[in-house]
């Protein structure tokens, strides 16, 4: 399956999840509110159209990674190795 070949529930299902698992970090560790934490997922997971390329080519890496990239910048995993996995709490989400 290419970049662009999703099934259309398949995506809008990891789309939703991911929008989940990046709000819920936000919130936790980043201190946004329910609303700015929901608009910045929505912001980091627009939704693409069918045959957009490289279409849900952000879901290669977990939401718990990006999150983290924009709170705590490129080098979290070395300098917060307590965050380079994700949390038992945020696996749970699912």
């Amino acid at each position: 399956m290419g970049w662009n070949e999703w099934d259309e529930s398949e995506y809008l299902d990891c789309l939703r999840s991911e929008r989940r698992g990046y709000a819920w970090v936000m919130r936790r560790h980043g201190g946004m509110t329910r609303e700015q934490a929901e608009a910045a997922a929505l912001d980091w997971y627009p939704y693409e159209d069918p045959g957009a390329p490289y279409r849900g080519l952000v879901f290669h890496d977990e939401a718990w990674h990006w999150a983290m990239l924009a709170i705590h910048g490129d080098r979290y995993a070395v300098e917060r190795p307590d965050l380079g996995s994700p949390s038992s709490e945020y696996l749970a989400l699912e």
